[in-house]
């Protein structure tokens, strides 16, 4: 089998993750706007259960508050995600099929660096049109704006942090696909199962890189993080405010795409294999 960077198979793993992750994205994204404003605003009206939120930003704001912004980030994550699972999936077909733990995440952070470097713009104006001060008509006129007012480095700010943040999905998928071949292994992967792994994987991510996460929405917001460091030095359990909104969201999203994403694969990869013995 040839190990080109370049392949159908590699390709479909890529259309397939950004597939995944859109539907995902679109069933929880509530919480990710929860999620984007426990960790910017200051509010005291922020104050209860995620769920308490939830209805309290709905009867306020309106409920389509909870889907300020929805377009562009589905516009932005498909693309963020294509990009990951494809040079993921390219650097693991480069090299011997013994794969390792260890060689997941090494792939994983190539894979997260690449990726940040490419969208970084788009998640700072998702980030700011999830907030109310910004009401940009569309992805392509928030880049305008951001580099109009900011420059590049508006249009870049929260990189380094997003970098050191590369091991989040690095530490998610060694997590996952350990877990995916020990499985598959005994013959217990399955649907159920993948979206079991893909969640646990993703919880395991999210709370060892929260910190970061929390100092990479406030400088992507343009808001600076230095009464935020001055608070968690005073009371460190601040680096944790959104914590549990961030691990609703991502944990059940992250879930919901693993099980599309194995389904998927699946499923082209099968038909792709009945086309190529029938020309045989």
């Amino acid at each position: 089998m040839s190990r080109s960077l370049l392949s159908y198979e590699t390709l479909v793993h890529a259309m397939a993750g950004a597939t995944g992750s859109v539907v995902g994205m679109t069933v929880f994204y509530p919480l990710d706007i929860l999620r984007s404003r426990l960790q910017v605003d200051e509010s005291d009206k922020l104050k209860g259960s995620p769920w308490e939120l939830l209805l309290r930003l709905a009867n306020d704001e309106g409920i389509l508050s909870l889907y300020r912004g929805l377009a562009p980030v589905l516009q932005s994550l498909s693309v963020s995600n294509f990009v990951y699972f494809y040079t993921f999936h390219a650097l693991r077909r480069r090299t011997p099929k013994s794969n390792s733990a260890l060689q997941d995440l090494m792939f994983g952070i190539l894979a997260g660096v690449f990726n940040v470097l490419i969208t970084s713009p788009l998640w700072v104006v998702n980030t700011r049109m999830k907030l109310e001060k910004n009401n940009y008509g569309s992805l392509v006129e928030g880049l305008w704006e951001v580099y109009k007012k900011e420059g590049v480095r508006g249009l870049w700010s929260g990189t380094v942090p997003s970098l050191l943040l590369v091991s989040n999905p690095a530490i998610q998928f060694m997590v996952y696909e350990t877990m995916k071949r020990k499985l598959l292994s005994a013959g217990k992967f399955d649907n159920l199962t993948a979206f079991i792994v893909g969640a646990l994987a993703k919880g395991v991510a999210t709370s060892l890189t929260y910190p970061l996460q929390l100092i990479q929405s406030r400088l992507r917001a343009g808001t600076s993080i230095k009464p935020l460091l001055k608070d968690i030095k005073s009371k460190p359990s601040i680096a944790f405010r959104g914590l549990e909104a961030k691990l609703l969201q991502t944990v059940m999203t992250a879930a919901l795409m693993f099980l599309i994403y194995e389904k998927l694969v699946r499923l082209v990869l099968a038909i792709m294999r009945v086309k190529i013995v029938k020309r045989q």
